[in-house]
């Protein structure tokens, strides 16, 4: 599995980009220059119409530099719902300003901890008016400085369906959660009669919030792939460079061996993420499969080698002086996000036939 030349160089124009703009300020030439916020989106809605391999490579860089910007959430989340949900008329209206960074979306379908589409208990019921009304309450929603889309997961009397609800309709309350990571915003949403604007199909959104989950979870994989990357560029270069007892620090048979143990790790979950993105473009069927391995190798291999970057650091890797401890911050938080890899593992099991008690 290997990348595109073009990919190649996407790689090298978002990392030079991502040098010149750090943090919130990247957004808007990431956006406009680059089109990175429509680079999954079909060209007749204003997107570029790349693929998840093109994704994989804005998110491994994005990773590299925990990046704060809303890609996950907008760009593959709420656009791939969009997509994913058949609603030409929806995707005409909603996707262009997406897709070119006009507007930022989120996407609300976990509760109670789960991000599992069978899990949703938030109810939309038809109104006299014809409306639908929201209620229920939406946690660990991916979060950004004006949002400007809501898309809502909630139960009908057929299924789970998808709603569009204003971000300042009344009955709709967002309030910012403090979480471990920093770097990445969460909200948590409160519904009471919200109106909402029905999405696709109604009772089809369990397919709908199931393909988006995989979808996510090859993303953040290959994001959690750069992260990992960067922190054992960081940690190689510390043990050249860092003396102990007269001599560099990597000199030592022990620290080579945990090095190059963390480099197998990096690699290996590369791998696993190329091969979700690849069964994204590729093979849809099988990438159910492949999200969920590659959730479940890329949490696991970055939390290691994240452990280990602060380690080998020694006392600088837990002080605000160093970069160490954020990548560890961002590990734990993106290894429960979309659910922990135990989580994929299982779902793994179970589409094998395999026993998971």
């Amino acid at each position: 599995m290997r990348l595109t030349e073009e990919q190649e160089e996407l790689r090298s124009a978002v990392r030079s980009l991502l040098t010149r703009h750090e943090g919130a300020a990247a957004w808007e030439p990431l956006a406009e220059q680059m089109g990175a916020a429509g680079l999954a989106v079909p060209e007749d809605y204003g997107g570029a119409g790349g693929g998840a391999r093109d994704v994989h490579v804005l998110m491994e860089e994005l990773g590299r530099g925990l990046s704060p910007l809303p890609l996950l959430g907008s760009a593959v989340l709420t656009a791939g719902a969009l997509l994913a949900s058949g609603d030409k008329e929806a995707c005409g209206r909603l996707l262009p300003p997406l897709a070119e960074g006009r507007s930022v979306g989120a996407l609300a379908w976990a509760e109670r901890g789960s991000w599992d589409p069978a899990a949703v208990r938030a109810e939309a019921l038809p109104g006299p008016d014809g409306a639908w009304r929201v209620t229920g309450t939406k946690e660990y929603v991916l979060d950004w400085p004006g949002v400007g889309l809501l898309l809502v997961a909630a139960r009908t009397a057929t299924g789970v369906s998808l709603f569009e609800v204003a971000v300042d309709a009344p009955g709709a309350h967002r309030t910012p959660a403090v979480t471990m990571d920093g770097t990445r915003s969460q909200a948590r949403w409160v519904l009471d009669g919200a109106e909402g604007r029905l999405i696709g199909v109604d009772g089809d959104g369990e397919r709908t919030l199931a393909h988006v989950r995989d979808l996510g979870c090859a993303a953040l994989a290959a994001e959690q792939v750069g992260a990992a990357e960067r922190c054992l560029e960081l940690t190689v270069a510390h043990a050249r460079n860092r003396v102990q007892f007269g001599r560099p620090l990597g000199s030592f048979q022990a620290v080579k061996h945990r090095l190059a143990d963390a480099y197998v790790l990096v690699e290996s979950a590369r791998s696993a993420a190329l091969g979700a993105a690849f069964a994204a473009d590729q093979d849809p069927a099988a990438l159910p499969r492949a999200a969920a391995v590659a959730k479940s190798v890329c949490s696991e291999a970055f939390s290691v080698v994240a452990g280990e970057t602060i380690q080998l650091h020694g006392g600088i890797g837990i002080t605000w002086e160093h970069d160490a401890h954020r990548y560890l911050k961002r590990a734990h938080g993106a290894g429960e996000l979309f659910g922990a890899p135990a989580r994929h593992r299982a779902r793994l099991a179970a589409g094998l036939g395999l026993m998971t008690d």
